[in-house]
This record gives structure tokens, C-alpha cells and sequence, in this order.
């Protein structure tokens, strides 16, 4: 088993994060590829690597992300919140910084169900007068 020296959880709407923080290089993996291949697409690469550069932490630490579930937008920040949590069990004068960005925020905002006798949650069936 590798030596991590951090591991957290990050979750927005159906997305889980569970990152894993080592010391290192500044590799970055998410589940089992390279970072650039998916994130750099939607021009979401700089807002993942925020939370080490507020903490002058960027090229420090290899990290590893398994996530699953949401879309391209929902992972993201999952995967911001568990890099926040991380950073900010490492030393406390971090978690300050990371409040202040609002980094260590849970969303909490969620999809709501649908309801019978609706079309969705609460769109109504189109009403006919005659």
C-alpha cells in the first residue's frame, strides 16, 4: 500500500471524489488516466488547481482521484472540495485561506424528485379548456 498523507471526500449532487494526497511531483490521476484528457475540454483544469496555488502548493503533491457519478461540471467540484478538505488537514493556516475562497463549502443542492401527476418535479401537464 502507497503512503498517503491525506485522504478526503468530496461530493456536489450525484458526484463522489475520493482523492488521495502524496508527496511528489505534481501528478495529477483521476481514475487510473492522465488529468489533461477529460478536464482540459471544458477549460476546467485551472479551477482544480486552484486550491494549490491560494496555498503555494503546486507541484508538491501527487495526487490520486477515483470519482464517479454527476457530469464533467459536478466533478469538478467535488474533486475542489476534496482537494480542500486535504490541503486543509495538512496545516491549519490553509483551512483559513480555503474559507475565505469558499473552497471548503458543501453544496448541498441536489435534483429534485419527480411528483405524480406531474410532468416533472413541478411542471404541471399542459391544461386544455376544451
Amino acid at each position: 500500500m502507497k503512503k498517503y498523507i491525506s485522504y478526503s471526500v468530496g461530493r456536489r449532487k450525484t458526484s463522489v471524489a475520493r482523492l488521495y494526497l502524496k508527496p511528489g511531483y505534481g501528478k495529477i490521476i483521476i481514475n487510473k488516466k492522465t488529468f489533461l484528457k477529460k478536464y482540459s475540454l471544458y477549460n476546467l483544469k485551472d479551477k482544480i488547481l486552484k486550491p494549490l496555488e491560494l496555498t503555494n502548493n503546486n507541484g508538491k503533491f501527487d495526487i490520486y482521484i477515483n470519482i464517479y457519478g454527476g457530469g464533467v461540471t459536478s466533478q469538478t467540484e467535488a474533486i475542489i472540495l476534496a482537494l480542500s478538505r486535504s490541503l486543509s488537514k495538512l496545516h491549519k493556516s490553509y483551512r483559513k485561506i480555503l474559507k475565505i475562497n469558499k473552497f471548503l463549502t458543501r453544496d448541498s443542492r441536489m435534483v429534485e424528485r419527480k411528483k405524480y401527476g406531474r410532468k416533472k418535479s413541478r411542471k404541471k401537464f399542459q391544461f386544455s379548456k376544451r
